[in-house]
């Protein structure tokens, strides 16, 4: 792996950044291939849409196993109707909370009191990063507002400072 690569095999500088420029944040599965939909952006895509849709599918199976379980238990109508109810409303805020985190940065206190429930919901997480897949790559549009407001910030600063300040000419 050349020195000029992250872990997933992608450049961690855009093409055509220069030096001293801010470096595009890298999405998990993506690296940075998200900046110019190059190195296999599609498949990546593909791949994630595939694969958490077909983890969702698993986990509904397990779920339905546990259900199962539950109804071999003959522990009574109220606990399994309680435990669906929990799993269902679970992930269902999952789903909420994990959109919303494509839109905005999450709270780091908020996410870190909200992650018991948001394992239990995981099948609405892998359901939102399904349905965020289909479009992009899930976060790239949170990603590319803040790395393009990085870069003009970044221009800005660059194009007041031209030339070496101590060769510059006094007037007279």
């Amino acid at each position: 792996m050349s020195d000029k690569q992250n872990g997933n095999g992608t450049p961690d500088q855009a093409e055509g950044s220069h030096p001293g420029a801010p470096a595009p944040e890298p999405i998990r599965l993506f690296g940075t291939t998200w900046v110019n939909h190059d190195n296999g952006y599609g498949l990546r895509r593909v791949g994630a849409a595939v694969g958490s849709l077909a983890l969702a599918a698993a986990a509904c199976l397990v779920l339905r196993f546990a259900y199962e379980g539950l109804e071999i238990a003959d522990i009574g109508s109220f606990v399994t109707v309680l435990v669906i109810v929990m799993f269902a409303g679970s992930s269902a805020l999952a789903f909420g909370h994990t959109w919303e985190s494509y839109r905005k940065r999450p709270d780091p206190d908020r996410q870190a009191s909200l992650r018991g429930l948001l394992a239990i919901g995981f099948v609405g997480s892998l359901l939102a990063y399904f349905l965020r897949s289909l479009t992009e790559a899930p976060g790239e549009k949170l990603r590319r507002q803040e790395y393009e407001a990085a870069l003009e910030r970044h221009q800005k600063r660059s194009a007041r400072r031209t030339g070496n300040p101590s060769r510059k000419r006094r007037r007279s």
